[in-house]
Parts: structure tokens; sequence; C-alpha cells
């Protein structure tokens, strides 16, 4: 855990899981990408599910909750999900951010009950969930390309407890940022933390991992591309220019690092960073 200012942050990893990595990289050929991360005899590549703590006050923030445990044996085997139950990051989160409602970062919200089929409840009672209202959309009625990215079943105690909806930008308390992103989903929030002269940002899918900091590597996930790499350009420049400490929520290996301009003119690691 670390202090900036009036917060303390700090990651939790709720667990890893594989997808394709041809997927994962889009466009980016497969001679490239797989020697930046290896795939497996599936082309499936590691990934982590990287949630950021944040405290203040009374407060305990927690931004994604990985994919949970409500899978079947199917699934598991599809997906790769290692074996143990994710365990929740910590049981007095008084506030759940949901950067979007696909698996890999809601499905942590809920736990099915024992004995009780395919009933689930939630996780985090009491906490307070957070999300922009265009991806509360979306995720209620996705398209046929994000149909097996928003699972109903990680909606239901949304559905019995709503989430408090932002509309863009929001300031959920003084230093502590969302801002709306459609690139990869319509409605993705990334986190911005300001503390002590330091900010630590969350970007989620805009920038999955340390891998993806070049411009151009996009996801075959992404819904709209060229709006992403519009995106994605100016948080990284900001990034650099604010000496941003950047949080990769699916990297297996660098959970956080800050970021330059290398001497090709691409967005890469400058160090990595130990929260």
């Amino acid at each position: 855990m670390t202090t900036f200012g009036h917060f303390t942050v700090s990651i939790h990893d709720h667990g890893y899981y594989r997808l394709d990595g041809g997927a994962m990289f889009g466009s980016v050929p497969r001679v490239i990408w797989s020697g930046l991360i290896p795939a497996d005899g599936d082309n499936r590549i590691r990934l982590a599910t990287n949630s950021l703590i944040v405290g203040t006050g009374e407060r305990r923030f927690l931004v994604d909750v990985g994919c949970g445990d409500k899978w079947s044996d199917k699934l598991r085997r599809i997906y790769g999900i290692e074996p143990g139950a994710p365990v929740p990051a910590t049981a007095n989160v008084t506030d759940v951010i949901l950067t979007h409602l696909h698996f890999d970062h809601a499905g942590g919200l809920s736990r099915r009950i024992a004995g009780a089929g395919q009933e689930v409840e939630p996780c985090y009672p009491g906490a307070r969930t957070h999300l922009q209202e265009a991806n509360w959309d979306v995720g209620r009625a996705p398209g046929p390309r994000e149909r097996a990215s928003y699972l109903a079943e990680n909606l239901a105690v949304l559905e019995r407890t709503p989430p408090a909806l932002a509309r863009g930008s929001a300031e959920l308390v003084p230093g502590l940022w969302v801002h709306r992103s459609d690139g990869h989903t319509r409605g993705l929030q990334w986190v911005e933390v300001r503390g002590g002269g330091t900010t630590v940002a969350f970007p989620s899918d805009l920038i999955p991992t340390s891998r993806h900091l070049p411009v151009p590597y996009a996801m075959g996930y992404d819904m709209h591309v060229e709006l992403l790499l519009e995106e994605k350009a100016e948080f990284l420049r900001r990034a650099v220019a604010g000496d941003w400490i950047v949080v990769f929520v699916h990297d297996p290996d660098i959970p956080a690092a800050r970021i330059k301009i290398d001497e090709r003119g691409h967005f890469a690691v400058r160090e990595a960073v130990e929260l």
C-alpha cells in the first residue's frame, strides 16, 4: 500500500485467465505479439485481473472486481480460468467502481448462493456501485459482437440495487475522478486519482497491458478502433506529461508503471512501480 496525499493506493489481483492472443492484439501480427507475451498451445495468453484499491477517510473504493467464480466447467476450460476461487479484495469496501460490465471486470461483483441453484448474492454487500450510464444501457442490451462479454448473471445484483450512474467525467470524492471513454465499449470509464502531487490512473481496457502501449496496438474486442486510438493517444500524452503512474488491469507481469516516449517515438514503460 502506498500513500499519495490523503489517499492510500494498492493493487489486488483477482486471479488469472486466458484469451486468444490474436484477439487481444487485433491487427498486430502474431510474429510480433508472440515475442511480447507467450501463447499456449491454444493460442491463448495469460492475463491478470488487477483491481485498484483506493482509500480516503472512511471510504474504500475498489476499481473492477475480476471474473468472479460463477463459471461452468466448460467455460473454465475455454477461458483458462485458473483453479481456486478468487478472493474478494477487502471486507470493508464502501464503493465499487466498475470501469464497464464485461465479465472480466464485473464478474466478481456477485457469487452463487450455496444450495440455491443459479441465485446470486453480492460479494460486497452494502457497497455503492459506480458506473457510466451509457455502459449500464449497453450492458442490459448488448449487440451481437459484445453479447458474450455482457452476462446477465453479472447484472442481477445491480438490477436489485441500481448503480450510481455518471454521465461523463465526475469527481466521486475530492481528487478521485472517473472519465468516459467509448472506443473499447460504449461508456467505459477510466479512473484518475490525484493526491500529494502524484496521479495514479487506471485506464482499464483502453490500455489493458503494458504490451499495448504503442498506440496502434488495439484489441479485436474494441468496438470503435479509430476512436479508441484517439482516446488512447490523448491519455498517454497526459500520462507522460504528468509523470502518471498507470495501472494495467490485465498485465500479469507489470501491474503499474510510469510511461515514456522511446527512441522510436513510441510510448513504452519507463519504470515499473510497486504499489
